[in-house]
């Protein structure tokens, strides 16, 4: 246990910034699911979607119709978490650990917010649905709702850690079906979330505009993780780098570069590894070095464009 505890008090700040991350991205996500995506029944893919079709296919259900798309996405959320310790490894669980404890708690506080009028005025947009001002706030939900779990996701991913929830179901298929990448399985398990949506809500309307929303939300992400890019190269200089090396083969599925560097100042002989990954990949990065090497010296920019093999075609096309 102690090997995982941070040596020293530059290791603990940065723990406890990358902590604080994964809570305020936690809490975002649950505020932006809890204000403006389950009071009007928009399925945009992840949990929240699965919590709103399991909510509307067993609410003439005698003892399950009392339960809300809240409870059914928390127990959701635990069950894939217990999944992806034991398909996917206890590094897995690890990142997604804290997000998936503080998840329910979040999604409780952002109830208590919205309808207490902490900040005295009305935040329930609920409120609009039997009004003139139901399109209104349904438009604002749309964007805003996106836009809140694509920020929360983000700062998640910033601190290093996860969100977990369907994420297990995408990884699982990519690892056990190799002609799946990733990207696609994760877009695979979102659409068929969504396209799930369109017959459980029965309101087409809806349907697009959980769609739209889903959109707002991956331009959030890019536009708060990525910037202009989904993918990064990173520069590390470290007297670990066979190991790093193979970590990254190994656990990223990524090839690297290894090249010979001369130390400006001392004339010392280095190896330098470049790496090349996606926004999804950047918290098994940052695993990677720290446990190998946490004295690398390492650089990561986001690149503007990558063509090649693993980017823009398969090896076997």
């Amino acid at each position: 246990m102690k090997k995982y505890l941070p040596k020293d008090k530059k290791e603990w700040m940065r723990m406890l910034k990358n902590t604080a991350l994964i809570l305020f991205g936690t809490f975002v996500l649950a505020f932006g699911i809890e204000m403006f995506i389950f009071p009007f029944e928009l399925v945009t893919g992840g949990i929240s979607g699965l919590g709103i079709i399991l909510e509307r296919c067993f609410e003439n259900v005698k003892f399950l119709s009392g339960i809300n798309a809240e409870i059914y996405s928390t127990v959701i959320n635990w069950i894939l978490f217990a999944l992806g310790f034991f398909i996917l490894g206890k590094e897995f669980a690890a990142k997604t650990l804290i997000s998936t404890i503080f998840y329910p708690v979040a999604l409780s506080l952002a109830d208590l917010i919205i309808h207490s009028r902490i900040f005295g005025t009305h935040l329930d947009l609920s409120y609009y649905i039997d009004t003139p001002f139901y399109g209104i706030a349904l438009i604002t939900a749309t964007v805003f709702g996106g836009a809140c779990i694509g920020a929360g996701c983000a700062f998640t991913f910033l601190g290093g850690g996860s969100t977990g929830g369907v994420d297990v179901v995408a990884l699982t298929l990519s690892k056990y079906i190799r002609r799946i990448k990733s990207s696609v399985a994760f877009f695979i398990t979102d659409a068929l979330i969504i396209f799930a949506g369109i017959f459980a809500v029965d309101n087409i309307l809806l349907s697009l505009l959980g769609i739209a929303s889903a959109f707002v939300c991956a331009i959030s992400v890019d536009k708060l993780f990525l910037g202009e890019t989904s993918a990064f190269i990173a520069h590390v200089v470290s007297d670990k780098h066979e190991e790093i090396n193979r970590a990254v083969i190994e656990k990223m599925s990524r090839t690297t570069t290894i090249m010979d560097a001369t130390g400006g100042y001392s004339g010392e002989g280095k190896k330098l590894i470049m790496i090349t990954f996606n926004m999804r990949q950047y918290p098994v990065f940052t695993q990677i070095i720290s446990s190998i090497d946490k004295n690398a010296f390492v650089t990561v920019h986001r690149a503007h464009e990558i063509d090649g093999e693993g980017w823009t075609y398969d090896v076997t096309e």
